[in-house]
């Protein structure tokens, strides 16, 4: 049965006002539970009654005028304000949310009225949420740093501001710079790294290095392998432990890598899902071994000292794709897939995401897809066995054994994959 003809009797919209006013209710007389009768300004019958009045004066805009619904949500603040101001003379530390989840009730039971039944009760929903988690948000509140809040404002500037700004059209050599596509690429990968930055934040202090390390991998492996390397030179006793973390920590690119051409061009997974797919348990199969050998040694939580989002970092990144984005396009013209394969290996040392954004992007439609995907392949095996250079050269020397065999094993893996496939 088709939704909005289920909804299309008035009665079963006002029923639904009535409803979704009653879900609000019912939270706010939950928290309200304990006062003394006759104490509180609405529960459970005053929420469900504003959105039936929401609802009943949708209904008569449709007799008089639109405009019928916006005087009644005018009179209805003014009623609820003298009633709240009243009630300051007793209680001093009141707060606006129930006056403002009044007044959302009373919209939500019109808007439930004027053709969007369903969009009103996600809305109530919703509300009902925010209103039950107030203790939860203000904790999150208390716990989130400055440099954080700078973080997540950094990001939708860079996201809801800049992006639709930039022209959406081919430009320079080749016509290879779109200004929008490399941008809104800048966006996606700095949004994995801010989820993947909370995520360690949020679960790595109950969950122990584990838990860090599986979400580092989706912010910075690298920069997890080099603090991880130092740390082990200050702490022998806690190399298994932190060659486990590594190993998760790089064997959560291949899953990002997935994440990532399935965003740009879902034609590679096809390439790449087995290769990518070996190469990942390549890395966690070990790590969990050597985990398991070595947790008696006892947990440690190393903290990650990185910037969820820095903006420069995000205009660099942006500036190294567009150069490989250039480079993709030059050296396919001028030596064909060998330039392309070296531009992948070279861009491995550092970097896997620009370097996979770039021939996702350039193989889109179907063209160059073998070629793509034997390119990210390489500089994810590459960008690998960095990784392990890392710890060979700066770890401490009796992590190299935990370290190197699974990056081997891993890419011979990976290898192997790509052949068949």
């Amino acid at each position: 049965m088709d939704v909005e003809l289920a909804f299309a009797s008035p009665y079963i919209r006002l029923g639904i006002a009535l409803l979704l006013g009653a879900i609000i209710g019912i939270q706010r007389g939950w928290v309200e539970r304990n006062e003394a009768a006759g104490s509180r300004i609405a529960g459970i019958r005053t929420y469900s009654l504003v959105g039936l009045l929401g609802g009943i004066c949708g209904l008569l805009a449709d007799y008089f005028s639109e405009l019928f619904i916006g005087l009644s949500f005018v009179a209805l603040t003014v009623v609820l304000t003298v009633a709240y101001a009243l009630r300051l003379k007793w209680h001093t530390n009141l707060s606006i949310t129930g006056l403002v989840g009044t007044l959302i009730t009373f919209l939500l039971g019109a808007l439930a009225i004027v053709g969007e039944p369903t969009l009103a009760i996600s809305a109530a929903v919703i509300t009902a949420i925010i209103l039950d988690n107030k203790q939860e948000l203000h904790n999150a509140l208390q716990r989130l740093q400055e440099y954080e809040l700078d973080a997540a404002l950094r990001l939708l500037l860079i996201s809801v501001v800049l992006l639709p700004l930039l022209p959406n059209e081919p430009m320079g050599p080749w016509g290879a710079i779109n200004p929008y596509e490399i941008w809104w690429m800048v966006v996606l990968i700095a949004g994995i790294s801010f989820v993947g930055y909370f995520a360690m934040k949020i679960g790595g202090a109950q969950k122990g290095i584990l838990l860090t390390c599986l979400f580092a991998g989706l912010s910075s492996s690298t920069a997890l392998t080099l603090q991880f390397s130092h740390l082990s030179k200050q702490q022998p006793q806690l190399n298994g432990l932190l060659a486990s973390g590594i190993l998760l920590s790089c064997g959560t690119m291949f899953p990002r890598i997935l994440f990532v051409c399935s965003v740009v061009n879902r034609q590679l997974i096809e390439s790449l899902w087995l290769p990518m797919l070996l190469m990942m348990l390549g890395f966690y199969i070990p790590a969990w071994f050597i985990w398991q050998r070595n947790k008696q040694l006892g947990q440690t939580n190393p903290e990650m000292k990185q910037n969820p989002l820095a903006l420069t970092s995000a205009l660099g990144f942006g500036l190294i794709l567009m150069l490989i984005i250039l480079l993709a396009n030059g050296l396919q013209e001028w030596f064909g897939d060998t330039g392309t394969l070296a531009l992948a290996a070279i861009s491995g040392i550092t970097d896997v995401d620009a370097i996979t954004l770039a021939l996702g992007r350039q193989s889109a439609g179907g063209e160059m897809l073998v070629l793509a995907a034997m390119g990210i392949f390489i500089a994810a095996a590459v960008n690998s066995l960095v990784k392990m250079g890392m710890v060979w050269f700066i770890g401490e020397a009796g992590m190299r054994k935990y370290v190197a065999l699974p990056v081997l094993g891993a890419v011979m893996l990976g290898g192997l994959a790509v052949i068949v496939v």
